[in-house]
């Protein structure tokens, strides 16, 4: 079994220092709550980039007791990058377009449908599988914020993974096997909700495909991670079907591993923030099973063309890029 890297002393130090916020870690690997900052007040710089440096040590952050309203958590957002719209096929709330929100009723209705298909060839997907945050347009969004507000008393959770961890856990020969190699990411159903209703927005509603590199650099760190989307990913490029399924599987088995995740418990005006640059994520994993409310408000900091260690920089094959609000 490969283990995740053992950090050096100093960077051990330096994941612990901050000056503006309290970070206590969950796991070695992924994942720290941070206190001692209250969002209904605007973020200052440095405070900003405590944050952000807490994101690139701990991947996925959380906060507790958040009393903001939707104007505060995009001024939070914004601190960070200029935000998206909603997602690029639905629409955001009408008075905040920025804002996704979702309630665990979405989930069972889309559940329910795929649970009355007719048997096919391939197995219908699983809508609360592992994904990375819209990686079907060739510039996914840098960050997710995600903030509760309707949470059941339990349930609901959410698994965050690390795609830094995943990658360094392979051995040298894999790695070098999937440095250059790049795959094809594409709208589904879920992404779609079974059909595309026109925005009030007037933007185009997809289909979208994109081409990524299989191993991206993280932009901000310089890090390799596994790039791999399994609610998108079709397939890698210049590989045969069965070679290309083959490697993804044994690709995703490696980001899904239990020592490279975390679990996020859910509580009333919790707030997570995640660098989708290097994180994927599952959730709420277990809607079938409990009939209680649940629902989250989401904001997205516009990202890049994500690049290869080769230098490949993605690219769309249908559909447009995620531009930022006007």
């Amino acid at each position: 079994m490969n283990a995740p890297l053992a950090l050096p002393i100093d960077r051990l130090r330096d994941r612990f220092a901050y000056d503006y916020i309290h970070v206590t870690p969950v796991t070695p690997t992924i994942g720290a709550e941070i206190s001692g900052i209250d969002l209904r007040s605007p973020v200052s710089p440095e405070a900003a980039a405590d944050i952000r440096k807490a994101l690139h040590d701990w991947r996925v952050i959380f906060f507790r007791d958040q009393q903001i309203d939707n104007d505060q958590l995009k001024a939070f957002g914004r601190a960070f990058g200029p935000l998206t719209p909603a997602h690029p096929i639905a629409e955001g709330l009408e008075d905040h377009p920025e804002i996704w929100e979702r309630s665990v009723e979405e989930y069972r209705a889309r559940r329910q449908r795929t649970d009355t298909l007719p048997p096919s060839r391939e197995p219908p997907p699983d809508y609360k599988g592992w994904h990375i945050d819209i990686t079907f347009v060739a510039n996914p969004n840098r960050y997710s914020f995600l903030h509760g507000v309707e949470i059941p008393p339990y349930g609901g959770d959410t698994l965050f993974t690390n795609l830094i961890e995943a990658y360094r856990g392979l051995s040298p020969a894999i790695q070098q096997l999937i440095d250059g190699l790049q795959a094809v990411h594409r709208t589904s159903a879920y992404d779609s909700g079974g059909e595309r209703k026109p925005r009030r927005d007037g933007r185009a509603t997809g289909p979208f495909v994109s081409l990524h590199p299989l191993v991206r650099i993280h932009p901000e760190t310089g890090e390799k991670l596994i790039f791999l989307n399994p609610g998108t990913t079709s397939h890698i490029v210049g590989l045969k079907e069965r070679e290309s399924q083959a490697l993804l599987d044994l690709l995703f088995y490696e980001i899904t591993r239990p020592e490279y995740q975390v679990r996020f418990h859910w509580q009333p005006k919790s707030l997570v923030v995640w660098d989708n640059q290097a994180v994927a994520h599952a959730g709420p994993i277990d809607y079938a099973q409990f009939d209680l409310p649940r629902a989250v408000r989401r904001i997205t900091v516009a990202g890049e063309l994500p690049q290869g260690p080769d230098g490949f920089r993605s690219r769309a094959l249908e559909g447009d890029l995620f531009n930022v609000l006007g």
